[in-house]
């Protein structure tokens, strides 16, 4: 695979460092070290391996330079979404999917920015058990049924817009675990019914977080670390409509994958987005989401402290998990919800419909073998060097220069 024309890190290595001496003294440790490790990523600083064409005849060699593994890197999810996506293909259903978004006024989008973890996670509990609560609901579908959320915290342009898209089944089992119940393939729960629990749910959260001194409120938002104040603030909010968006029904479970291989472990931009950049700005593409159409596809120039700036908005605080599961799919009990659900659907898993599954053990000291065959030949490319951080391979043709490929 060739390097991309242009990558967030090339911005990062060109215009970082003029970035953080104009912020110094106002950047976490967290930004520090995404911008560290995006800057680093896939080169010589991170040592790598050299692998070979076992096919003679072909001599392909490729230098191969290691991953930063950082979650906020645009070049290393891919890895990472497919080994969880095959996780979750396993766990597919035979039922409707649904997809639900969350999202959280502007008031409190601004105030979240400097209590990510207490207001991020607030805004996943409360969506979560909105949505557990009317589902089960006997007015309503009268089932527990289970959800992934997925944590957003961009607009396409990058903007501070933190929002939780669900993935939900379009059903759930009854209350004594003995049935499937199943919703309407197209409908799942009213929205308007959806949005003011939300509401509810998420306002009241916040006034305990407050009272509890969980919240902490500095800058322009320091007046509001008065209680009264405080409620003063998110007093209008009681009475204006949230957003919660309710798309169709995904077309099958195919479609659901699809949707998850895209979003599940997106970062803040993509390295295709990017178009060009210079000491006078950074050019990309984004949709603005008001405007239906191929109008909405447009282009957009920051200057590259500010691009900097926008992309390091959406650095999570360690630890701090995006991706969560509710209901029957909580880690706890998903794998024996999962197959209870089976049972009453009366489907089996793909490893029961084509025989017990095998699991080829690798031997200490077989070579190891990229998962990716020879771009030339089709062969099979066998590691034959690792090399250790900033160092340089024995192995190097001067004729083949180092080719960055996705490895991991």
């Amino acid at each position: 695979m060739s390097r991309p024309l242009l990558e967030v890190a090339d911005i990062f290595r060109d215009r970082g460092a003029a970035w953080r001496e104009a912020n110094r003294g106002h950047l976490s440790l967290g930004q520090l070290k995404v911008m560290s490790a995006i800057e680093r990523c896939r080169t010589a600083a991170l040592g790598g391996h050299v692998a070979a064409c076992e096919n003679d005849a072909c001599g392909r060699t490729v230098i191969a330079f290691n991953s930063c593994r950082d979650r906020h890197c645009p070049k290393c999810q891919g890895s990472a979404a497919r080994e969880w996506l095959a996780a979750r293909e396993a766990e597919l259903l035979p039922v409707p999917y649904f997809h639900v978004v969350f999202t959280l006024p502007a008031p409190v989008a601004s105030i979240a920015y400097q209590n990510k973890a207490a207001i991020y996670g607030i805004l996943f509990k409360a969506s979560a058990e909105t949505m557990l609560t009317i589902a089960a609901d006997p007015k309503h579908l009268g089932a527990r049924i289970g959800i992934t959320s997925v944590l957003h915290t961009w607009g396409s342009a990058m903007t501070h817009h933190p929002h939780v898209h669900m993935i939900v089944l379009g059903g759930g089992l009854s209350k004594d675990g003995q049935r499937w119940i199943a919703g309407r393939p197209d409908y799942l729960l009213p929205v308007p019914v959806l949005s003011q629990l939300f509401r509810g749910r998420m306002l009241s959260t916040l006034l305990e977080a407050h009272g509890e001194g969980r919240l902490k409120l500095s800058g322009e938002h320091a007046p509001l670390a008065d209680k009264k104040a405080f409620k003063t603030f998110l007093k209008p909010l009681w009475t204006c409509d949230w957003v919660v968006y309710a798309k169709k029904p995904f077309s099958g479970p195919e479609a659901v994958l699809a949707y998850l291989a895209r979003y599940t472990h997106r970062v803040a931009i993509s390295n295709s987005r990017l178009i060009s950049a210079n000491a006078d700005g950074v050019t990309f593409k984004y949709k603005d989401y008001r405007i239906e159409g191929p109008e909405r596809y447009k282009t957009m120039t920051l200057h590259p402290h500010e691009f900097i700036q926008r992309f390091l908005l959406h650095v999570l605080p360690k630890g701090f998990h995006r991706i969560r599961h509710y209901g029957l799919l909580a880690n706890g009990s998903r794998v024996e919800n999962i197959a209870r659900a089976r049972t009453l659907l009366g489907v089996s898993t793909a490893a029961e419909a084509n025989g017990t599954a095998t699991t080829e053990k690798v031997q200490p000291d077989s070579p190891r073998v990229l998962p990716r065959p020879c771009p030339c030949c089709g062969g099979r490319m066998i590691v034959i060097e690792v090399f250790a951080r900033g160092s340089i391979p024995r192995h190097r043709p001067p004729d083949i220069a180092p080719v960055w490929i996705d490895t991991s």
